[in-house]
């Protein structure tokens, strides 16, 4: 498909989504955040998705004004809307999609940037790069998620102080809290990005998707749920090639050779 916002590649089994305008730090309209659900819903065979910003930023938060909305900037339904019609539905695709995903952060992620970007099943960012919760600042509340996210991954008492206090938290800070993957220097984002989704897109792309499924539910269901979930995905995953593969591969003391399926 052709998108005016987003720019889509693949090389092999590997889908990269470069967030596509420079000259907003890559300021997402509601057209981004379709686009981005579109891509999602079109990977085809794909096996693992790496999301990028275009340019010296990730994403530096929602841009209502890009589709010429007053209501928009002035608070009367426009941000509301805005949420369940475009942005809700784009961070939904990455949580629930059945592939890896990974997002490499080139500079900051601010609002629903900052919640793109912890969607991921790995966070990479570079040195330069921050996250950033500044609703609190003109009198609004972080959304797309990032109060789920950010209590569960951070706890309470740190994502209270990124939320209220609207501070920047800058890549290192966020990797020592255990709030991305990794911190790496800026010129080597994009290698370590491409190699970690090269190395997913190759991997049990089944078992993948339902390990992000198991761990959804440890995180909103209890015990029993779990062991549940657990079982009826090993019974699944058990009867895969890849688990075939992975079995033969294990007793002839060889590498795996996983096909996604």
């Amino acid at each position: 498909m052709t998108f005016e916002t987003i720019r889509v590649t693949r090389e092999g089994a590997l889908t990269t989504i470069t967030l596509n305008r420079p000259d907003r730090l890559n300021a997402m309209p509601p057209q981004m955040a379709d686009e981005i659900g579109q891509a999602f819903y079109d990977l085809g065979d794909a096996r693992a998705v790496l999301i990028t910003g275009e340019g010296k930023g990730f994403c530096s938060g929602a841009d209502l004004s890009a589709r010429g909305d007053s209501n928009a900037l002035t608070g009367k339904g426009g941000s509301h809307e805005a949420l369940i019609g475009h942005y809700n539905p784009a961070i939904s695709q990455l949580i629930r999609a059945d592939v890896p995903v990974i997002c490499a952060v080139n500079g900051p992620a601010a609002g629903v940037g900052c919640s793109l970007a912890l969607a991921a099943d790995f966070t990479i960012a570079g040195k330069s790069a921050y996250f950033l919760q500044a609703f609190v600042n003109i009198g609004l509340i972080p959304d797309g998620g990032s109060t789920w996210m950010l209590a569960r991954a951070i706890g309470r008492a740190r994502a209270t102080r990124m939320m209220m206090l609207g501070e920047k938290i800058s890549a290192e800070q966020a990797e020592e809290w255990g709030l991305i993957y990794k911190c790496v220097d800026d010129a080597a984002l994009m290698d370590e990005a491409r190699a970690l989704g090269e190395k997913l897109a190759s991997g049990p792309t089944l078992a993948y998707g339902h390990i992000k499924r198991n761990i959804a539910t440890a995180l909103d269901g209890n015990m029993q749920q779990v062991l549940l979930s657990e079982a009826e995905a090993q019974r699944v995953a058990g009867a895969s090639e890849d688990a075939r593969e992975g079995g033969m591969a294990f007793l002839q003391k060889r590498k795996a050779e996983f096909k996604g399926a």
